[in-house]
């Protein structure tokens, strides 16, 4: 596979995109295709230069790829865990890791800003450096390692063996358990967006390229996404996607009204931004423009962001 491959590629998201964006399961299943695609096309390519992959490997997405949350548009945010723990494994898998990084790009896939991607070495490692990485993190308990412990949390594996992100997330859990680190997360996530002001209305940027449109992502997403990861913690979920994630809470927990809500708005949300969401490239496709909506419109928006505070603040009193 080379440079044409990985833009014919692009060719075939950009052509279904459209006929796939009725919905976010569809939509969701449509960019595991893609990726299916970009990464069975740079496994062939490894293979023909280096030789097959020397052991088992698993490739996984975090972020909203991780919990099948994706809009239109859709950055990296990916991860590569392999067993065998030598140097010239190490060195395959993180150009296979690159190489994947690369090809999405080329796919219509942005590269993660902050690096959480299989090309960089702290997210491509062998089973026994995973494990090793996971209890340090949750040992130093700093800002830093709570924010990668909880971007991990996200992982779900699209190519290879699931079985080896498995045993991850069961290490993950049972060291965040034993440093009793769910306090610390909920700390890490306490800064919120305000997305309706005190004489309840929306509340729009007021300079740069988006003003007059509110930013989604962070007013409207974030508190649910950041509630339902916290729960998955303390009651052991290992699944990723915020509905599924809401709908095994224990009746004990949250009662089966409390959950019907906010898995409903939050279903509300995901059609919302399908709908509304600008979507001329990634980071547009987090805004709407409040101008452009009726009366109803900002009305339903208005009930998904209080639902959404809501439910953070829930969780603040479980936690």
């Amino acid at each position: 596979m080379n440079f044409v491959d990985y833009t014919n590629i692009n060719a075939l998201r950009v052509k279904g995109l459209t006929e796939a964006s009725f919905n976010n399961e569809q939509l969701n299943h449509f960019h595991d295709f893609i990726y299916d695609q970009v990464i069975s096309a740079a496994v062939s390519k490894l293979t023909k230069q280096y030789g097959n992959p020397p052991s088992p490997f698993s490739f996984f997405f975090m972020g909203s790829a991780g919990r099948m949350e994706q809009s239109i548009w859709s950055d990296q945010d990916h991860g590569l865990v392999f067993t065998m723990n030598t140097d010239e494994a190490k060195e395959y898998f993180l150009k296979l890791g690159k190489e994947i990084s690369e090809g999405l790009e080329l796919a219509g896939y942005k590269k993660c800003s902050g690096g959480v991607m299989a090309s960089n070495p702290l997210w491509c490692k062998s089973l026994k450096d995973w494990e090793n990485q996971l209890g340090v993190w949750a040992g130093e308990a700093t800002w830093e390692s709570i924010r990668y412990l909880l971007i991990f949390a996200d992982a779900r594996s699209i190519h290879g063996e699931a079985g080896l992100l498995r045993r991850l997330k069961e290490k993950a859990f049972e060291e965040v358990k034993r440093e009793q680190l769910l306090l610390r997360m909920l700390h890490n996530t306490m800064f919120l967006k305000k997305g309706i002001g005190v004489l309840g209305q929306l509340l729009a940027e007021t300079h740069g390229t988006y003003t007059g449109s509110i930013n989604l992502k962070e007013t409207a997403f974030f508190p649910f996404v950041n509630a339902a990861r916290l729960l998955s913690f303390s009651e052991g979920i290992k699944e990723t996607p915020t509905l599924f994630r809401i709908s095994l809470l224990s009746n004990d927990l949250m009662t089966h009204q409390e959950k019907a809500l906010y898995s409903n708005n939050f279903s509300a949300l995901l059609d919302y931004r399908l709908k509304h969401g600008s979507h001329r490239d990634y980071d547009s496709g987090h805004y709407v423009n409040i101008n452009k909506l009726s009366k109803d419109e900002k009305k339903a928006l208005k009930e998904i962001i209080k639902v959404g505070e809501q439910f953070y603040e829930h969780v603040k009193k479980l936690v």
